[in-house]
């Protein structure tokens, strides 16, 4: 999957989960997290290195949030199949044994961030399937803006969102409708099972209507529990679940969003609400200062969050400092 977090991504995953023969984990961000940090293990040819990589992204995977339930990630097996040394090959070994615990053919990596490693994915003799799941830019900043995770001020959201929605499109021209489909968030909320079918048909998975009870599943409810920002994933389908902008963003809000990202919001078939701004380059200064804004905001997110909340992202971000620090030292 690809595109921008907070688009309905998680009630797309567990819709698929309850597919038979697809298996859709809540992701552990494995390339996200590790691609900027490879430095810190040196050459992977070396075995005492993969093997040290292998057991870091195994640990990654055991402290995620919402648990891999039913699987065992035995460091030697891993290393064994992995084809070629690299941080994608143990990426695919992994998934590949969550699928076979589960009795699935299919998998599906969740981290809509794997666009930024198109380029190192199309480098395999085998070539995935890509699914880039989109929404309302401006709906997803407001989702970002209560999320635990993200950037925070809207200057902030918009140039991710435009990057990685230009990307993802720049791919699918590349690569074709065969190999890449799209899925606009509001017709999943208003047909999802027509838009289900005919995602059904580009993977190669047995449609259900499995999928659309997936608010009442054990996953649901596991990534339910794990956070707030996961909440709606135990209702069903929340049709009017869109347009949310329009009371909840500041007009200064939509203003900037559509100044950073508006041809891409109209790409992409959505409607400016300032049809006769035009895109303008914000200064520096102007920058600097959504920048502090933009600081503040993630900090007062952060003290707010529950203790429980914080213990269950703990473990993995200790693991990630504890790699940082070496990369550091090198």
């Amino acid at each position: 999957m690809i595109g921008t977090q907070r688009s309905g991504s998680n009630l797309l995953r567990l819709m698929l989960n309850q597919l038979k023969g697809v298996s859709a984990p809540h992701p552990p961000h494995i390339l996200e997290r590790f691609m900027p940090l490879l430095p810190a293990y040196g050459d992977l040819n070396v075995p005492g290195n993969l093997a040290q990589l292998v057991e870091d992204v195994c640990l990654l995977v055991e402290y995620n949030p919402v648990p891999w339930a039913g699987v065992l990630l035995d460091r030697k097996v891993i290393i064994d199949r992995v084809t070629s040394p690299t941080l994608i090959e143990i990426t695919r070994v992994i998934y590949e044994i969550k699928a076979e615990s589960e009795g699935a053919c299919i998998w599906m990596c969740k981290s809509m961030a794997n666009i930024r490693y198109a380029e190192e994915l199309e480098k395999y003799a085998e070539k995935p399937l890509y699914l880039h799941l989109f929404r309302d830019g401006r709906d997803v900043a407001l989702s970002f803006k209560k999320a635990i995770v993200g950037e925070k001020h809207i200057y902030h959201i918009a140039k991710q969102w435009k990057t990685e929605q230009e990307a993802s499109i720049k791919l699918r021209e590349l690569l074709g409708p065969e190999r890449v489909i799209q899925v606009k968030y509001e017709d999943l909320l208003g047909r999802p099972q027509t838009v289900l079918e005919e995602l059904c048909s580009f993977i190669g998975a047995e449609y259900s209507d499995e999928a659309m009870e997936y608010h009442q599943s054990s996953e649901s409810k596991e990534t339910a529990n794990s956070g707030l920002m996961w909440q709606n994933v135990v209702k069903p389908v929340l049709s009017d679940n869109h347009n949310k902008f329009l009371k909840e963003l500041s007009e200064e809000d939509i203003l900037i969003f559509e100044q950073v990202a508006g041809d891409t919001l109209e790409k992409l078939g959505y409607k400016k609400y300032f049809r006769n701004e035009n895109e303008r380059n914000f200064t520096p200064e102007e920058i600097d200062t959504f920048s502090e804004i933009n600081h503040k905001m993630k900090q007062e997110v952060r003290q707010q969050l529950k203790p429980e909340d914080l213990l269950k992202r703990k473990a993995q971000e200790e693991l990630l400092r504890s790699v940082t620090s070496r990369m550091s030292a090198l």
